[in-house]
């Protein structure tokens, strides 16, 4: 309600006052007990009504018990896999520490004004998405549908995700760890290494075959993987146990889920550094090579990662930042959010190639010991004369920097015979130039390096701890997203709802714990979420700047956090941020033009990798998948565009007034303009149109604006009739 308005509450036994006129006149005997009466809506009390400071009133929504909680839960939901496992390949693919720089000046010009517009909205209307964009614009109320199936989407496959490292965790207290050596297959008279092991590596065969035991194709379901299917169970029923009363229950986990990933990582970047060839790892790394850096690819991916780091369109940012008091500083929070997250992934990037450093290494000294021992065999067969081996070299000590002066010497004199040789080069930089990023990296590359860890095993339970611990931060504020607009719009059980959510999306999960479940993670990930949360977000910059409006919006951000942000953030958003959103939506649909759909296949027989392209039927989950995460924004536009369903969920609504009480009833939701962000005194907004009787039968009741803030309040109405009366007196 606006500021020194009273709620009122009154029994009167007039069945029906007919217009303004007559209730003052009724209330002109009985203004004290006026005063201290009380407006009730729909037969009940306003729940989440404006409360300004010092007001008897309390607000019953629920709210983060401390500023720490509520940004421990904020990074935690957009510190997640991708802080390990993609930026750490994106910056080793797209120029090194060049990158960075790219990476830094997308994140001010799309990140942080994004992250801050959706912080804003969420902390000022106190709604999940979907009640947020009903508010700002009931046309585009499909936005915060859009967002909830994006987000349920993702929750499907990100969830498997964590049941993988869950079986990972399981499996780690084991000494050696059973992804170290090639399993031996015996047979009637001999034994011999599974040749499917021996053809690729130890890791990647316990990858593909002992914990996903996939197929070689989409096509092949192959059945359920027991395995796998009760760690998805887990993971589910763990989240579930977390959201299940929001943030009362999910606030106290995320001291654990949010700090314990750093821990983490700062012990493994201690132990890496002690490593040998660890600085080889981060040398390779952050070389920057500018010349990439120039190519539109690098910007591409950057402004994506920067997109999908923040957790931008997902609607948990929303979610959570409507917990807070409306004169919290989100403005601090957006920008302390959104450095956190990038110091994370720079964290994670120096681990990451500090491990695989000493990994390199590790393979080099077994190739330079190979290579070694075959220029050994030629020199024995004549087929290298002894003569050209300088003197001080010990064949059967051969150091890196040896092998290398003898690998040129063979090269230069065996010129034309040197290719019959088979002798590899053994450069750490081909090794490290061997890109991996996702699973890849997490469970194979990561792996297989700990393997050569002292004490791996205690290693490998941190690493997989730590990927449970950021994936469930990212689900909670993925759930939340889902929930908490629901719970807002639909008034139904939280606990109930949450319940369901997860029992169905377990059940939808199945698919992902087929045999072939793995090709699905990739199809739900390249689909599912790029386009249709670039288009969500695209759409939330012009609900607030051109449907609303950014100057009235702005005026709203001065009320609520106490000064003026900088006029950065005007241009950012109604100039700079939505041609970067539109180019990079282009972009990426040039790119999936562009790059044939497919995976890629694991061959059993081949013991290798194969890109296939999907079948018909997989295409047509493809374009299913884009087409139902965006289809919520055309449909409600339409609905509500031409009034195609009576809504009476919204906010505006005409009143009838009797026995006391200010009833409800629907009425079209176009033609609102008036601020729904933030509550305006009467002398701060255009005074609505209403009819000669505000106060009519409920037979029938015409159109009421309500209060700038979306409320009911007959100080409003009455200090807009007669702006001369002061306040209090109404």
């Amino acid at each position: 309600m606006p500021k020194n308005s009273k709620v009122v509450k009154r029994e009167l036994d007039d069945d029906v006052t007919e217009s303004v006129k007559d209730l003052l006149s009724n209330e002109d005997s009985a203004e004290d007990a006026f005063k201290t009466s009380e407006l009730i809506v729909d037969g009940q009390e306003e729940k989440d009504t404006d409360v300004e400071e010092g007001s008897e009133v309390e607000d019953e929504r629920p709210a983060w018990n401390s500023k720490l909680q509520y940004i421990l839960a904020q990074v935690g939901f957009s510190v997640g896999l991708g802080n390990v496992w993609r930026f750490p390949y994106l910056c080793q693919k797209n120029g090194g520490g060049a990158y960075l720089l790219p990476y830094l000046i997308l994140l001010m010009v799309i990140g942080i004004p994004l992250f801050f517009l959706e912080l804003s909205v969420g902390q000022r209307i106190r709604r999940g998405s979907i009640g947020v964009w009903n508010y700002i614009s009931p046309k585009l109320g499909g936005i915060g549908f859009a967002s909830c199936v994006v987000c349920y989407f993702v929750a499907l496959y990100y969830n498997v995700i964590i049941g993988w490292s869950l079986f990972y965790f399981s499996q780690s207290f084991q000494q050696p760890l059973p992804w170290d050596q090639c399993p031996l297959v015996k047979n009637a008279s001999h034994t011999f290494v599974e040749p499917e092991c021996e053809q690729s590596s130890a890791t990647t065969y316990y990858w593909y075959r002992e914990a996903l035991n996939i197929s070689s194709s989409i096509s092949e379901s192959g059945g359920l993987n027991w395995k796998m299917t009760v760690c998805l169970l887990a993971a589910w029923v763990m989240v579930c146990l977390a959201m299940i009363k929001g943030i009362q229950s999910s606030g106290k986990i995320v001291y654990f889920s949010s700090l314990f990933p750093y821990v983490v990582l700062i012990c493994f970047l201690i132990r890496a550094f002690l490593l040998n060839g660890s600085i080889d790892g981060i040398r390779h790394m952050f070389t920057p090579r500018l010349e990439i850096m120039l190519e539109p690819k690098v910007w591409r991916e950057a402004a994506t990662q920067v997109f999908f780091a923040l957790g931008l369109g997902f609607g948990g940012v929303i979610a959570f930042s409507s917990y807070n008091k409306r004169d919290n500083n989100c403005h601090f929070d957006a920008v302390l959010v959104s450095f956190i997250n990038f110091f994370t992934s720079v964290l994670a990037t120096l681990v990451v190639f500090a491990v695989l450093g000493f990994k390199a290494n590790v393979i080099n000294e077994k190739c330079v010991t190979q290579n070694s021992e075959m220029i050994m065999k030629f020199l024995k067969m004549g087929n290298i004369s002894e003569d050209i081996i300088p003197h001080h070299i010990n064949l059967s000590a051969m150091t890196t920097e040896d092998y290398h002066l003898v690998y040129d010497i063979i090269q230069k004199v065996k010129e034309e015979e040197f290719p019959a040789l088979h002798l590899n080069s053994c450069q750490i930089e081909e090794e490290l130039n061997k890109a991996v990023q996702g699973t890849g990296l997490a469970f194979i590359a990561f792996t297989e390096a700990m393997t050569h860890f002292p004490a791996s095993p205690f290693w490998s339970v941190m690493f997989f701890l730590m990927l449970v611990n950021l994936g469930l931060g990212s689900m909670f504020g993925t759930i939340e997203g889902i929930v908490t607009p629901i719970v807002d719009t639909f008034k139904v059980r939280k606990e109930i709802l949450t319940v369901i959510c997860c029992l169905l999306a377990f059940c939808i999960g199945l698919i992902f714990v087929q045999r072939s479940g793995n090709y699905f993670v990739t199809m739900f990930d390249d689909y599912s979420a790029t386009l249709p949360l670039l288009i969500v977000v695209i759409l939330e910059n012009i609900a607030v700047c051109f449907v609303y409006g950014i100057d009235k919006f702005m005026e709203d951000l001065k009320d609520m956090l106490g000064f003026a942000p900088s006029r950065y953030y005007y241009y950012m958003w109604k100039y700079i941020s939505p041609l970067m959103l539109l180019s990079l939506l282009i972009a990426s649909i040039v790119n999936m033009g562009l790059s044939p759909p497919g995976y890629n296949a694991w061959i059993e027989n081949k013991a290798s990798e194969e890109f296939l392209n999907y079948p018909a039927w997989g295409m047509a989950v493809c374009i299913s998948l884009v087409v139902l995460a965006i289809l919520p924004v055309p449909v409600v536009f339409i609905v509500r565009r031409f009034n195609l369903i009576d809504d009476s969920s919204g906010n505006l609504a005409s009143v009838t007034y009797k026995r006391g009480r200010v009833l409800k009833e629907p009425v079209n939701l176009e033609g609102d303009d008036t601020s729904l962000i933030h509550g305006k005194t009467s002398t701060d907004v255009p005074s609505p149109n209403f009819g000669k009787n505000i106060y009519r039968k409920q037979s029938g009741s015409p159109t009421l604006d309500t209060a700038p803030n979306g409320r009911y309040g007959i100080g409003y109405l009455m200090a807009d009739i007669m702006p001369d009366m002061p306040e209090s007196d109404l």
